[in-house]
């Protein structure tokens, strides 16, 4: 299976970025499959200048509810009417600025699905967590509550203290944690488990990509800061094993 390579815009990107961008990525011969996830303002313009390239566009967060009084959020139904054909849930910014739970990020996958978006749930551990030895329970317990039942989505693993730090893990590190995240998504699934597609997050930029990317159980990068650039998230995806 070709690996995902997602960009995550943030808070970042503005309507005279996309023209650009779009023509850059369209012209780029891949390996791999590309996300772009930008605002939601933009989704729509991306989704337009990407038409026919075969590189999808996504969301960075929907609401568990198709609609109703939530000021400031979005369903996934209306991601998908712009163009979307992924949503991240559950970001640990989400989680941790924002108070979101696993039952909450649960919801908004099943959200998602049903909307006919593929969700990438994102699971990690912070820098404590991880210095008290429960960085693998932690991971573990984030699956077993942040996963519906049936899911069929995406994974993407971020170890906390590694996004916009400049900081990694060893590779031994992430290879650790992606073959625990295997074993857990095959003891929640089955079968379905052994093959969903687990990202690796945090800090990935061209200079360490090759590394992290040519690694067990990694079938590819949730890429935040370094996908602003086109250049730099091609040079990620060009890094990707061919599959």
């Amino acid at each position: 299976m070709r690996q995902l390579i997602a960009g995550n815009w943030k808070m970042n990107g503005r309507l005279a970025d996309v023209a650009g961008y779009a023509q850059a990525v369209r012209a780029a011969t891949l390996h791999t499959r590309l996300l772009i996830c930008p605002p939601f303002t933009l989704i729509d313009r991306f989704a337009t200048a990407l038409a026919g390239s075969g590189i999808t566009v996504g969301g960075q967060d929907c609401h568990a509810n198709p609609h109703g009084a939530h000021t400031g959020d979005i369903s996934a139904s209306a991601l998908a009417e712009a163009g979307a054909s992924y949503v991240i849930v559950g970001h640990s910014e989400r989680r941790l600025d924002h108070g979101e739970t696993n039952a909450i990020v649960a919801g908004k996958a099943v959200a998602a699905t049903a909307a006919g978006l593929t969700p990438i749930v994102c699971v990690g551990e912070t820098e404590e967590q991880r210095d008290a030895g429960e960085a693998e329970n932690v991971v573990r317990q984030q699956l077993a509550h942040s996963l519906p039942a049936g899911f069929a989505g995406v994974v993407a693993y971020e170890p906390v203290w590694a996004i916009g730090t400049g900081r990694t893990p060893t590779e031994d590190d992430v290879a650790a944690m992606h073959a625990a995240i295997r074993a857990a998504l095959v003891e929640k699934l089955g079968e379905t488990g052994k093959g969903l597609l687990i990202l690796y997050g945090g800090s990935v930029k061209p200079s360490n990509a090759a590394s992290l990317l040519a690694l067990p159980e990694v079938g590819g990068a949730l890429v935040g800061g370094a996908s602003l650039k086109a250049e730099d998230l091609l040079a990620i995806a060009g890094a990707a094993p061919r599959g």
